[in-house]
């Protein structure tokens, strides 16, 4: 049953590159197959699905609906507009700002909040929001890495290193994971102002802000960025945390919209807005994943990945780190470095060598691998999915020439810091 697992997983990954259309049907098609045929067990159907992650991308999106009525982002995208010179610098400044917040709000969140303004940049400047869009969430999984609530990847490793927040900054007296993400992203920048080089249109400078009609959306996201990071430090707590957040959230702003207008519209709006196309995706994503996890496919590749390298400390911290990188091109991260956390452990022992580089190598690799292809990451399909809405379709080759060599400029420095450093 393995090799049908891998046939029916590569064959679906293939027509969704070729159909980015058609993604979503694909997927939970190749998910009902895997269900029927049995390879995926009826009692493994809800434990394959990360509910969490489905009910934050649907609240949020209904927040940040409500947040775009108020007209917030248009005067956001006013503010950046008057500091940046030209539409080049706009888009770095943008996929900054995203790394910022994703360094401690979850990567699908973070597109979600900041790809709005993004979009209202791109609408006054009358440019193709795609690259924008793009930058935006590959920058978002990369900053995921720096600090331990940044990422679900990082909370894991975290807990496997008995890791606290401080120790992402300062790992048994060396610097640590925070300071190579960040020498990732000074690379990346650059790498991002050489990509937009061309776009040099001027920003036109006015005298005149945006107004906004409601402060009470924004304060509602503000919140919800709040809750999440503080909830991050809260041990022991369901999984389905922050989704949960996320939904109270946007019921409290839909019973406020309702009391503000009058007008089921308040409520009814607002939910039209949440993209079931990309949950749609995700939720046949998670089941192909849970199939392949139960076939054995993911505890084949992680037991070959950990054997390549040999008894060579050099080599295998090199395999992991790169062979993270292709398989979480393709593979959702979450599975794979839930599995190679324990073989690593038990590599290290039996070579009796000292596991940390091994540990931030495979989470460097594994976030960053993400970035090289439009399905690699949450935070991708996330961002296609605003952009679909938008009535913008993204070719494999637009994201390809940003998310390769962006992914090359930020894990390259960081392989070579943990090898130095560790």
């Amino acid at each position: 049953m393995i090799y049908a697992a891998i046939s029916i997983f590569a064959i679906a990954y293939i027509l969704m590159l070729v159909f980015s259309k058609y993604r979503p049907y694909i997927a939970l098609g190749s998910a009902l197959i895997f269900i029927i045929s049995g390879m995926l067990s009826a009692e493994n159907i809800i434990g394959a699905v990360d509910f969490n992650v489905l009910l934050m991308i649907a609240g949020t999106m209904g927040i940040v609906s409500l947040f775009i009525e108020s007209k917030m982002p248009e005067l956001l995208a006013d503010l950046i507009m008057e500091k940046v010179p030209n539409v080049k610098w706009a888009a770095v400044a943008m996929a900054l700002f995203a790394g910022i917040i994703s360094a401690f709000v979850d990567n699908v969140a973070t597109v979600l909040m900041v790809a709005p303004v993004a979009l209202e940049i791109c609408k006054k400047l009358k440019t193709n929001p795609v690259p924008f869009i793009i930058a935006i969430a590959v920058s978002s999984n990369l900053q995921g890495a720096a600090t331990l609530v940044g990422d679900t990847t990082a909370i894991m490793l975290g807990s496997a290193l008995d890791m606290s927040f401080m120790d992402f900054f300062w790992y048994k007296g060396k610097p640590s994971i925070f300071f190579a993400v960040e020498l990732g992203a000074i690379f990346s920048a650059i790498i991002l102002a050489f990509l937009f080089r061309k776009e040099k249109a001027p920003i036109p400078k006015t005298n005149e802000r945006t107004k906004v009609t409601d402060y009470v959306p924004s304060v509602l996201l503000l919140g919800t960025i709040l809750l999440l990071i503080v909830a991050s430090f809260v041990p022991d707590k369901p999984d389905i945390t922050n989704g949960f957040i996320c939904c109270v959230v946007l019921l409290i702003g839909l019973v406020y919209n309702f009391a503000k207008k009058r007008k089921i519209s308040a409520i009814i709006g607002p939910l039209k807005e949440i993209d079931f196309e990309t949950i749609g995706l995700l939720l046949g994503l998670f089941l192909m994943i849970g199939a392949i996890s139960e076939q054995g496919v993911i505890d084949a590749a992680a037991n070959l990945l950990a054997k390549t390298g040999g008894g060579n400390i050099f080599i295998l911290y090199t395999v992991v780190v790169w062979a993270s990188v292709l398989i979480s091109a393709f593979i959702d991260n979450i599975p794979y470095v839930a599995t190679m956390i324990p073989i690593i452990a038990g590599l290290a022992s039996a070579l009796n060598v000292d596991p940390t580089i091994l540990y931030f190598g495979l989470l460097s690799g594994a976030t960053l691998g993400g970035n090289c292809t439009p399905i690699g990451a949450s935070a991708n399909i996330t961002g296609i999915g605003i952009l679909r809405k938008e009535g913008y379709i993204v070719k494999n080759s637009d994201f390809f020439k940003i998310g390769i060599p962006f992914t090359l400029a930020a894990i390259i420095p960081a392989y070579i810091y943990f090898w130095v450093i560790y």
